[in-house]
């Protein structure tokens, strides 16, 4: 360990988020970490269970004096996101993620930081840990695949854990206290494949490049551009004007980030007319997003590699779906003003010997209008020769009238910054749709820090606003005796 954070305060929080960043922890690979939180309280004769899907619960008893408190639970994911710039050499499955100082941030050298949502995991270790903070009983409650579709939560058995109040510590906004999220479902299209003999003369690799990508949730509202939708137009507009082949076409890293970057292998007799034709596409395209997309890259080059095309069955297939899969905003709220209510997000294509694969995460605060744009997805592969497959549903969660913590909270915030804290929704996927069915009817809210391109190698935190966070968590545990 490095001990890159080493003196910046809050200590023990920094402290533990830098033994996090050292343990590889993509989706999927959490038992290291896994075990790590629960040697960490039995260390410190912590009650601590660690269950089938890597879980991990901790218990620490009341302060003195808070014994007849309401019991507070502490919630957040020990996965990250994988990410990585395509120049950086980086193996997620076993390298220490390398973070630095920039003035109020720590960032990363081209990956991933996992503040997201290591910073929660940190606090609630910094809290255990100490016998100073004063606190009701509390329950620390680890979970596993968040990212991914939430299957650690999921398989949070009920009765596992109980409690009167739930503090997610999964959102990214400092001031803002998070009262209901979206709720969402994972979609795959497959389209099923025949390759044929390559006769054309030319072959090319087009890489459209540069997006800003993000959150397919949080940056939804912010109009950027998927590059895989992108590409899909860019395939409809020459398939206007000359014959050619697909061989290939890959993009995207994660179903729930918007797209920053495709690839096509392509193949043509009339290279030229071809040249002209992308020239043209790419000049429309960058004035169009010169201001959500300024940094877009369009570019191609001719390549010395000739692979078997698709059918033209196929390609005609691959081209529709591409066009007229749901990407963006799909409604507004009416209730809360600036909220995205529904959306769509293709975040991965790609080609393998089986076939051609989309990935879309489709979120909505109202549960029947996230089946209404799964309906559509549906529809639209009957049309296009493929299949469709729904997984990873996980549900919203409701907005609650009345709040005891939220209340609490409004309170002590008001006296500490001097401020008001604002009450939000979140159109993105938290673990408290699936929490509230696992512990009933509980007092949940939701906050954290100011975290910045999560989801993306240039995901960065401030020091500060952990502190704040961190400061102000303390407070609200301290007054709930």
């Amino acid at each position: 360990m490095n001990n890159v954070l080493d003196g910046i305060k809050p200590k023990k929080v920094f402290y533990y988020f830098e033994k996090l960043t050292q343990i590889p922890r993509g989706s999927g690979n959490e038992k290291e970490v896994s075990d790590y939180l629960v040697n960490f309280a039995k260390e410190r004769n912590l009650k601590v269970k660690q269950d089938d899907s890597l879980n991990v619960v901790i218990e620490k008893d009341a302060s003195e004096g808070y014994e007849n408190a309401k019991t507070v639970i502490l919630q957040g994911h020990l996965d990250i996101v994988c990410a990585k710039e395509k120049d950086v050499e980086f193996d997620f499955e076993k390298d220490p993620i390398n973070i630095y100082i920039d003035g109020d941030m720590i960032r990363t050298k081209g990956t991933t930081l996992g503040a997201d949502n290591g910073i929660a995991i940190a606090m609630a270790m910094a809290i255990l840990d100490s016998d100073e903070i004063m606190h009701p009983k509390l329950i620390v409650l680890a979970t596993t695949n968040e990212e991914t579709g939430m299957e650690g939560v999921m398989g949070l058995e009920k009765g596992t854990i109980k409690g009167d109040i739930l503090i997610n510590i999964d959102s990214e906004e400092e001031g803002v206290l998070l009262a209901s999220c979206a709720g969402g479902a994972r979609s795959e299209i497959s389209l099923p494949i025949k390759y044929e003999k390559n006769e054309f003369k030319y072959n090319y690799r087009i890489f459209i490049d540069g997006l800003l990508g993000g959150h397919s949730g949080i940056e939804i509202d912010k109009k950027r551009a998927s590059a895989i939708k992108l590409m899909g137009r860019v395939l409809s507009e020459i398939d206007d004007e000359i014959e050619f082949g697909v061989s290939e076409i890959n993009g995207g890293e994660k179903m729930n980030a918007i797209a920053k970057r495709c690839e096509v292998l392509l193949s043509f007799n009339d290279n030229i007319k071809f040249e002209e034709i992308i020239n043209d596409i790419s000049g429309d395209i960058k004035n169009e997003l010169k201001t959500s997309d300024e940094f877009i890259l369009i570019e191609y080059e001719l390549v010395d590699e000739k692979k078997e095309i698709i059918s033209t069955q196929n390609k005609k297939d691959l081209i529709s779906l591409i066009r007229l899969i749901p990407q963006g905003i799909q409604t507004m709220s009416a209730d809360i003003e600036g909220l995205v209510e529904s959306s769509s997000n293709v975040g991965v294509i790609k080609t393998n010997e089986n076939g051609i694969f989309l990935n879309s995460a489709i979120r909505s605060s109202i549960n029947s209008l996230k089946f209404e744009i799964v309906n559509r997805i549906v529809r639209l592969t009957e049309l296009t020769n493929s299949n469709h497959k729904l997984t990873a549903e996980y549900p919203e969660w409701q907005f609650k009238k009345e709040s005891y913590i939220r209340n609490l909270m409004k309170e002590i915030y008001s006296k500490k910054f001097n401020g008001e804290l604002k009450v939000d929704a979140i159109h993105a996927g938290l673990e408290c749709g699936f929490l509230k069915e696992k512990l009933g009817d509980i007092d949940m809210v939701s906050i954290g820090p100011n975290m910045y391109d999560v989801h993306t190698p240039n995901e960065h935190v401030s020091i500060s606003s952990v502190k704040n966070v961190y400061e102000f968590l303390m407070e609200v545990l301290k007054e709930m005796k």
